[in-house]
């Protein structure tokens, strides 16, 4: 099947591109091998350089690169424009940071503890933020001295191929980040070849099983950041109209699309009934829209077979005993709309309780008290993110250091840093995107000794 860039606001394909065979691919893949082994040898400050070049064309492309992401995964401009500036970001922190941290550090006398690349890392990455998923893989990886071979989600591959230019511009060597357009079936026979040293791979739960399996089948180091069902706490003191005007954002941003988002909001019983009636208020107000339209505040799904789904598990929630407050239908227009929703009294076990709801979908679920708020935000097999939001910002923060995920906050939504750690426990994965800890991942932790 080609892969296929199409406008999720009006559901037409505009440009479709041929899947690579299996000779284009061994060349490609081949051809990264030996690109990597002239790239390791260049000290860590050169590679660097070549990100902060590539930060640079972010900026200097900013306009028409956004408008690429809005017209192909469906995003409103100015989300994508934010992506963009993300990208960047991210792009120099890690070459102002990456020669100091990944220096040989001499532990004693005759010992060294050094950093080097594996060979290539596989990124398999998502079309909802299909710049900076990939970015957040290929700055670790590539600045360590790996090289990369991107493949890409199938509705976004003219996104891919322009990340592939950004970095032969950016004066990357020719070869080194490579997309690969191949069908998933074709993935597990790629990460057997021995050139692949590395998988990184931000997608569902299945996805991050499938591919855990065949990476451990042959030995081959992974990180995964998958689904969340990140949770919302709002205790009794909270300021609700400070919680309301941020829980609107936290939820419907990328069209509730995004792995790091609130899913679930949990409310004790003192509050809980004002929180509805805000949030109501709050999504009534959602335009939905072009999302190149600057009026529009709601843009379409990426795909119709993803609102199609999140239409099934809204569908389901209800009929397990949830309160259809608003939305819940398609719109009645052409693109991938679906009405912003929103579901009160969520029952445990139902989609919305239990699952990932990937769009714009937000469920609130009553507890009885802070404890049982506590314990329901657990209740979840996911442990990407979470919020707790309180004037007690003590209190607070004792709990949100009791979340069981990767990445919590008090009193503001969670919003990835490129100083920070980025990643899961439970079925959200494991291994970290960003922050220090992500230029280890793609390394190997090589231990020196040296007599005389």
């Amino acid at each position: 099947m080609p892969y296929l860039s199409s406008n999720p606001a009006t559901g037409l394909v505009f440009r479709s591109y041929d899947n690579h065979d299996s000779r284009q691919i061994a060349e490609i893949v081949e051809s990264a091998a030996r690109a990597q082994l002239d790239w390791a040898e260049r000290d860590c400050t050169s590679r660097a350089q070549v990100l902060a070049r590539a930060a640079d064309l972010l900026a200097e492309q900013r306009d028409t690169l956004a408008a690429l992401i809005t017209g192909e995964m469906g995003k409103l401009l100015r989300e994508s424009l934010d992506e963009i500036d993300k990208c960047a970001a991210l792009l120099r922190w890690v070459a102002a940071q990456a020669p100091a941290a990944l220096a040989d550090e001499q532990v004693a006398e005759g010992c060294v503890v050094r950093k080097a690349p594996l060979g290539i890392v596989l990124g398999i990455m998502p079309w909802n933020y299909p710049f900076s998923q990939v970015l957040r893989y290929a700055a670790s990886a590539l600045v360590l001295g790996n090289g990369c071979l991107l493949k890409h989600a199938t509705n976004v591959p003219q996104c891919a191929l322009a990340i592939e230019r950004l970095w032969l511009d950016a004066g990357l060597p020719p070869g080194l980040f490579r997309t690969l357009l191949i069908e998933p079936d074709e993935v597990a026979t790629l990460i057997a070849r021995p050139e692949v040293q590395a998988v990184a791979l931000t997608g569902s739960e299945a996805a991050g099983r499938a591919v855990a399996a065949v990476a451990g089948k042959y030995l081959k180091k992974t990180v995964l950041e998958l689904g969340g069902s990140d949770p919302f706490v709002v205790l009794h003191d909270a300021d609700l109209d400070h919680v309301l005007d941020r829980a609107l954002p936290a939820r419907f941003t990328n069209c509730g699309q995004s792995c790091l988002s609130a899913k679930r909001f949990i409310v004790v019983p003192e509050i809980a009934d004002a929180f509805v009636a805000g949030l109501a208020e709050r999504i009534g107000r959602l335009l939905p829209g072009d999302p190149f339209d600057p009026q529009a505040t709601l843009a379409p799904m990426a795909r119709d077979d993803l609102r199609l789904r999140v239409r099934r598990q809204v569908a389901d929630t209800v009929d397990a005993g949830a309160r259809l407050v608003l939305g819940g239908q398609m719109l009645g227009r052409a693109g991938f709309f679906l009405a912003p929703t929103l579901l009160d009294h969520v029952p445990p076990a139902s989609p919305a309780y239990a699952d990932e709801v990937f769009g714009p979908v937000a469920a609130v679920i009553r507890a009885a008290d802070e404890l049982d708020a506590l314990r329901i935000a657990n209740d979840n097999r996911f442990g990407l993110g979470g919020s707790v939001w309180s004037r007690d910002v003590e209190r607070a923060t004792r709990m949100a250091c009791r979340l069981k995920a990767g990445y919590v906050s008090v009193n503001q939504p969670c919003r990835s840093d490129p100083r920070l750690p980025l990643g899961g426990v439970k079925a959200s994965g494991y291994g970290r995107e960003m922050g220090l800890a992500s230029l280890h991942e793609f390394a190997n932790l090589q231990s020196l000794r040296i007599g005389r």
